[in-house]
């Protein structure tokens, strides 16, 4: 389904997907009570990117555009995350009340 689109596109589905999985089923049933548990579940999430993303551009020799400059997959991956994680957390933190310290 996604072998048509460029690879920055199908890198950043596996993180929407990874990401909507991990906000929407896996926090709500692990019931999180402040940002550092989060943190730690979040270093599973993370995980299951660069090992799916991995296993799709790990020594292809693909170069990923971050519009300013140029990366591998495994630094795209993280970025990537980072970027549409950050205000996905802080609204499920807050909606959530989770704590800050």
């Amino acid at each position: 389904m996604l072998m048509g689109w460029p690879p920055e596109g199908q890198a950043t589905v596996t993180v929407i997907v990874c990401l909507t999985v991990a906000y929407f089923i896996l926090y709500p049933a692990l019931k999180p009570h402040s940002l550092r548990q989060m943190a730690v579940y979040d270093l599973g999430v993370t995980g299951a990117m660069l090992l799916i993303n991995g296993s799709l551009f790990a020594g292809a020799g693909i170069r990923f555009s971050m519009l300013l400059f140029h990366t591998n997959w495994a630094v795209f991956t993280f970025l990537a995350a980072v970027l549409i994680e950050a205000p996905l957390a802080l609204w499920y933190a807050r909606r959530n009340n989770i704590s800050f310290d």
